[in-house]
């Protein structure tokens, strides 16, 4: 064993945790002096939401405002509230996060919630409440869908959480299991984290320069169960690893990240496609997606659990059945070789190739910073108060690279690229 692993090795709880709030500052946000930090996160994050909070004033930051969230709280909503309240959403805050970004400050979540809070409640409920809450932060959201500013998500275990990703474990034991995956997914298990963020970064930019210089028009998913053809919009850009915001600042939006993703044609998706991990959204268990596409609508929908969430998720607008993501992730990355269902998004979109439905990325469009949103559509980028990723990917899937002249190029076999 080296040096440098006895070193790791020797590391407390205290100090990866640490080590993470260091990484979400300097990789993940690139948080800059005199920038102020809006901050979300449960209760039961607190410990890593004070070391991000310490990390950022030691930037330089000229306020950390921080908004936490207590899921007995939101339990009691669903278990007591009035009826009507379910359509409520406060605009006074959205719009005050939304003065916040417009001002120059910076957008940090701790990712960390029960994965299955809500999954006993009326999906209808649960579905009002979403769609009012969309609506309400759509303004706010629009800076981070066009990275307008810095912003990042990362993750910090929580007992609900662990709960359901060790089930068999006791209490202690599954809480430390998951913390140990977070540093690990989070590159906190390195000799040095920020170098290793460096070089895993450019793997990912490489690869996206790659697809790019390729400028294929579709790709083909097939597999048990999926047989999808994804056009891709006009003038689409692959983006993998970070991105300067257009604040100048160059963040890492997602820790951790194994995806190289771009948007995909909305009215050029056909075919079958079935989930190969359960998709956590809203409190709920949504698992054994199977969708059929035609003309780049989802025209057919069912789940073996969570169904109705589904169908409430995929009704919430316009937009909310068609695609705005398309990513390719290889199996082996970290977090898929872990072998390990984290029920959280954050992670298991980064261990198989995903699909979004919902609002796509400027970003992923050539000057799509610049264009209305009349341009954005005509080039094939969706809009939606939704976007939800699920996972398609796995070492059963291949994926080909369709060329404008209709030649099919293989990318992906048994889950690695080729």
């Amino acid at each position: 064993m080296s040096t440098a692993t006895l070193e790791i090795a020797a590391l407390t709880h205290e100090q990866k945790l640490d080590r993470l709030a260091e990484v979400a500052i300097r990789v993940g946000l690139g948080l800059a002096p005199g920038q102020e930090l809006f901050m979300t996160a449960t209760t039961d994050t607190l410990p890593l939401v004070r070391l991000i909070t310490e990390h950022a004033y030691k930037a330089g930051a000229k306020l950390v405002t921080t908004i936490l969230t207590d899921e007995a709280s939101t339990l009691a909503r669903y278990q007591y509230g009035a009826d009507e309240g379910f359509d409520y959403a406060p605009t006074w805050f959205y719009d005050g996060v939304a003065e916040a970004f417009k001002n120059g400050a910076a957008r940090l979540a701790v990712a960390g919630g029960n994965p299955a809070l809500l999954a006993g409640q009326d999906p209808e409920k649960v579905s009002r409440a979403s769609r009012a809450v969309s609506k309400a932060y759509r303004p706010a959201l629009e800076f981070i869908t066009r990275h307008d500013i810095n912003w990042t998500i990362v993750a910090a275990a929580t007992p609900a959480w662990a709960a359901s990703v060790f089930p068999k474990l006791p209490a202690d034991e599954a809480l430390a299991r998951l913390w140990d995956a977070i540093f690990a997914a989070s590159r906190c298990d390195q000799p040095d984290p920020v170098a290793a963020w460096r070089v895993h970064d450019a793997r990912l930019h490489e690869r996206s320069k790659f697809l790019n210089e390729k400028r294929y028009a579709a790709l083909h998913f097939s597999g048990p169960g999926t047989d999808l053809r994804v056009g891709l919009a006009d003038d689409h850009i692959w983006h993998g690893g970070g991105t300067t915001a257009g604040n100048g600042i160059y963040a890492v939006a997602n820790m951790p990240t194994e995806e190289v993703f771009t948007t995909p044609h909305k009215d050029r998706i056909e075919g079958t496609v079935s989930s190969t991990k359960p998709l956590s959204h809203q409190g709920t268990m949504i698992e054994d997606i199977q969708v059929r596409f035609e003309g780049g609508r989802i025209v057919e929908a069912k789940a073996s659990k969570g169904e109705a969430v589904l169908l409430k998720l995929i009704d919430t607008d316009e937009g909310a059945r068609c695609l705005g993501e398309v990513a390719l992730v290889p199996h082996k990355s970290p977090i898929a070789q872990s072998g390990l269902l984290f029920n959280n998004t954050l992670f298991d979109e980064n261990a198989a190739c995903h699909i979004a439905l919902g609002q796509a990325y400027s970003t992923c469009v050539k000057d799509g910073d610049k264009l209305t949103p009349e341009e954005l559509a005509a080039r094939g980028a969706n809009e939606s108060l939704i976007h939800v990723d699920w996972m398609i990917g796995s070492a059963e899937i291949a994926v080909d690279g369709i060329t404008a002249e209709g030649k099919s190029e293989p990318l992906i076999r048994n889950g690695e690229w080729v």
